[in-house]
């Protein structure tokens, strides 16, 4: 048959429909792009390991500082060399490719050290939530099957009373203060500067690192396992999402250049960026914004271990920070602030907020740029699946175009990613301005939740994600997000599962039967509000304060709910909790206050 007379097989009908719906939403994305900014992803060493992008940077640029941590300034070729020791100690330990690690350390140098020492290996970064008791920390353990452990020392000892229940065998334990300079150039939070602790069967892991010598590491495969990044769900306990380096460097990659300001033409030189990062790095947003942004970039990231006002201004101040990610609470607070004059804020071009429980408003934003200079945007949408930063917001704050809007605005999709409109239920693709549920395809989509086949059946759809999330585009073609069809809630900006609590609690002998919903708080944005059922044998005995003193010993402390102790729970036909008259109960009593 002539080939150019031969006729491709007609498309099916929805995929027709697909083709025309980004060929129509391309268009319009094309017409407001912002001026200047890439359109594909910029990689300035290739589509090459993170461990190889430090590698190049500690050649290109050996003494210039990777991280600075209270005045301690560790340089891109320390921070290589320390990685590799790190890496030659755990394979002395016979970890290896595709071996999980755990990681529950807070903000540290350490940290860097640990996270590229463990990607250099081959091997697998899990990382665990230093707020975590007991029976979170053992559940984690046990299902991501780690075999090895850093901890910090203050830790070590509820990692010890788990220890034998799990797959652990090698415990490394490094203390949050250890790298501190002797003069700290920044106030230090209480007890930051507490002398370290020796613990027995540990190994201390910075003395051990500097004593390894480093050894020749095989070349690492960009798609093979890299990290198990734990997000919870609506039923059952946290899962493991399954992401590897090439979602982590096509992350960087997408995202980075589109944040503003930034040359892709000069990115292969290394940045001049000085960025400020207080997020925690065990949660993915402090991981791409403190472990991954600024060393594929090869700027400068300036490390605190935990939000303090004071703190994050004298940082900004004395290493003329250019770029950060707050909450939208935190920039209020450091306006309000009563020691603001002493510090001088205006070298930040380019600040970033998440509005989790106060959001971005026009006063907000022109008392922001009064005092620094510049905007303050919102930052983007993303979750833990597609390794966040699927959207960017840069240039689209002209007139707060962006505040009048459906809330919240989170502009367009990274180039590479592909986000649709969907009806939750038949999965049929829903027009421009039609409200649904956010289903997404991207290169740095997570490749299933880990020992999780059955989830993962229910959550991806052709190649396409479905979130869970509402949202819609606009007529011009900018996305928003509009709330959580999921049970989640937001307590301080920290996800909260409910399904999560309602399995903890059930582990109480007295807990018959628990259903967890939220309420608005002005402080804390949501409240997790736990209904329980007692068990008859035990309701004379146990009462609230009981439940909850039990659930502070279980429960990262913004887990812990309100308690309700209920003689019954609303139930339907089948046997399950109807959530909506629980939740209706609470927003009545709100409206009779």
């Amino acid at each position: 048959m002539d080939r150019e007379q031969s006729n491709p097989p007609a498309l099916p009908d929805a995929s027709v429909e697909e083709a025309q719906f980004f060929e129509d939403l391309e268009a319009r994305h094309r017409r407001i792009w912002p001026a200047g900014l890439p359109t594909a992803p910029v990689y300035p060493h290739g589509e090459v390991a993170l461990g190889d992008y430090l590698r190049a940077w500690a050649r290109r640029r050996p003494a210039h500082p990777a991280l600075i941590y209270y005045g301690t300034e560790v340089g891109y070729a320390e921070l290589d060399d320390l990685s590799e020791r790190c890496a030659a100690l755990l394979a002395s330990h016979g970890i290896g490719a595709g071996d999980r690690v755990a990681v529950m350390i807070g903000n540290c140098p350490q940290f860097h050290v640990v996270f590229y020492g463990i990607l250099k290996l081959g091997a697998v970064y899990v990382p665990v939530n230093p707020l975590f008791k007991e029976e979170e920390l053992r559940y984690e353990l046990n299902d991501s099957g780690a075999t090895a452990i850093v901890v910090l020392d203050q830790l070590a000892g509820m990692l010890m009373a788990v220890k034998s229940q799990t797959r652990i065998r090698t415990v490394f334990t490094t203390s949050q203060g250890e790298m501190l300079p002797a003069q700290p150039t920044v106030p230090l939070p209480p007890g930051l500067d507490a002398p370290p602790r020796r613990i027995d069967g540990a190994t201390d892991l910075m003395p051990a690192i500097r004593a390894t010598a480093p050894i020749a590491l095989p070349p690492v495969d960009l798609d093979a396992l890299a990290a198990l990044n734990y997000t919870g769900g609506t039923t059952g306990m946290p899962k493991g999402c399954m992401h590897t380096q090439r979602d982590m460097v096509y992350t960087a990659a997408a995202s980075y250049a589109l944040t503003g300001g930034v040359d892709a033409a000069r990115m292969a030189e290394g940045s001049d960026d000085v960025m400020l990062n207080f997020l925690p790095m065990f949660w993915i947003a402090g991981e791409n914004l403190g472990l991954i942004y600024p060393i594929f970039s090869g700027a400068t990231v300036v490390v605190l271990a935990r939000w303090d006002p004071v703190a994050v201004m004298a940082a900004i101040d004395r290493y003329r920070v250019n770029r950060t990610f707050v909450v939208v609470d935190n920039a209020v607070e450091l306006m309000n602030h009563p020691e603001l004059p002493r510090y001088d804020l205006r070298s930040l071009r380019h600040t970033r907020a998440a509005s989790f429980i106060r959001k971005i408003t026009p006063d907000i934003r022109r008392r922001w740029f009064e005092l620094t200079g510049s905007v303050l945007a919102e930052g983007a949408w993303g979750m833990t699946e597609t390794h966040t930063s699927d959207t960017f917001t840069t240039g689209m704050q002209d007139d707060d175009m962006d505040l009048r809007g459906r809330p919240v605005f989170v502009g367009l999709p990274v180039p590479g990613t592909r986000i649709k409109i969907c009806d939750f239920e038949t999965g049929a693709l829903l027009p421009i301005g039609a409200e649904g549920e956010i289903v997404v395809s991207t290169p740095s989509l997570f490749k299933g939740y880990w020992g999780r086949p059955d989830v993962d059946a229910e959550v991806f759809r052709d190649g396409w994600f479905r979130t869970g999330d509402i949202g819609a585009y606009d007529e011009d073609g900018y996305l928003h997000f509009l709330g959580r069809r999921k049970e989640m809630l937001k307590v301080r900006g920290m996800s909260v599962f409910p399904s999560e609590l309602e399995v903890l609690l059930s582990r109480h002998p007295a807990v018959l039967g628990s259903a967890v919903v939220g309420r608005p708080d002005p402080e804390k944005g949501q409240m997790p509000v736990a209904f329980i059922r007692l068990r008859p044998e035990h309701a004379a005995t146990v009462d609230a304060d009981t439940l909850h003193a039990w659930c502070r010993e279980q429960m990262a402390v913004y887990k812990v709910p309100e308690i309700r102790i209920v003689d019954e729970l609303p139930l339907t036909a089948t046997g399950k909790v109807r959530k909506l008259e629980l939740q209706a109960q609470l927003e009545a009593e709100q409206g009779q206050q």
